[in-house]
């Protein structure tokens, strides 16, 4: 079962703890299976909030399927608050080598920064602390004004509810993107909010619609998009024919259904092959029958 790790740092964001937890806290509910752990250097942690919150001061054991997420604290500039025991650098350092992920929400890119993993890396953060953000760790790329950025296992946002955009993606990329949008619904949260173009999720992209039709039709898609699902089965679903489903797709998205599903398929595939699988089986595990299609659309 994956182990998601919130590291708790003193005057933490209540939202920037509680967004990420409900989305895994969700998934686990929804039967993806996920156990949340809370780690801190002191077993009592006052939030920015007011709050005193309990963690563990023992690590769990973790594998390179476990992450470890950040949340940030109150940061009038990074370096008030925050800094963080040699031993804790050296767990995350650790973790990220051996294959594991490491995430942050708003200034909580800092402790990234001090264990070395923002050296070389694209990475963001609130935009209030990303001018000193990249004065402190001149060999990061900030990257301004985006929700998240994903590089090499090392994930940051921007801040606050952006957490929630954060924890999705990571759902998104690991179970699909029906499991993200499972999660979402059940969250009542607005699911369609995208990082940045090199991490982008069609499911988030192509939703900032108000068709209930195509809504529906992308449920159906986001959930299957490793099946064949021929339009006519779409527009019986929805309820409509399929003209009427290929003009109304086209008018929200400026696709049609098939190269929506086709744009899911490779998003999926190109997270399996960052994993290590080769084209042929990531390919295969999308639902192409080889993998010829997939290179053609990669090469896109």
């Amino acid at each position: 079962m994956p182990c998601v790790a919130f590291l708790l740092v003193p005057e933490l964001h209540l939202l920037d703890l509680a967004g990420p937890a409900q989305v895994f806290s969700t998934a686990a509910g929804l039967g993806y299976g996920y156990e949340l752990a809370y780690v801190a250097e002191r077993p009592s942690v006052p939030a920015a909030q007011g709050v005193t919150l309990t963690a563990r001061v023992d690590w769990p054991e973790l594998g390179r399927d476990d992450l470890i997420l950040i949340p940030g604290w109150r940061a009038p500039r990074l370096r008030v608050n925050g800094r963080l025991a040699p031993q804790t650098l050296e767990r995350l350092r650790a973790h990220h080598a051996a294959g594991g992920t490491v995430a942050s929400v708003c200034a909580g890119a800092d402790a990234l920064g001090q264990a070395g993993l923002l050296d070389g890396r694209r990475c963001t953060t609130h935009h209030a602390v990303q001018d000193e953000l990249a004065r402190i760790y001149p060999r990061a790329r900030v990257v301004r004004d985006v929700l998240y950025v994903v590089d090499d296992r090392v994930v940051t946002s921007a801040g606050i509810a952006s957490g929630i955009d954060l924890a999705l993606h990571l759902i998104a990329a690991r179970h699909g993107p029906g499991a993200a949008g499972r999660i979402a619904r059940e969250m009542v949260v607005y699911a369609r909010r995208n990082g940045d173009e090199q991490q982008e999720s069609a499911m988030l992209r192509y939703r900032s619609h108000l068709s209930d039709v195509v809504h529906r039709v992308q449920d159906i898609i986001d959930a299957r998009f490793d099946e064949p699902l021929p339009l006519a089965g779409l527009a019986a679903a929805a309820g409509v024919s399929e003209r009427t489903l290929t003009r109304l797709f086209g008018e929200a998205t400026g696709m049609t259904p098939l190269r929506y599903q086709q744009r899911l398929r490779v998003e999926r595939a190109e997270h399996l092959i960052g994993q290590g699988a080769t084209v042929e089986a990531a390919a295969r595990a999308v639902g192409f029958q080889d993998a010829r299609m997939l290179r053609r659309l990669r090469a896109r």
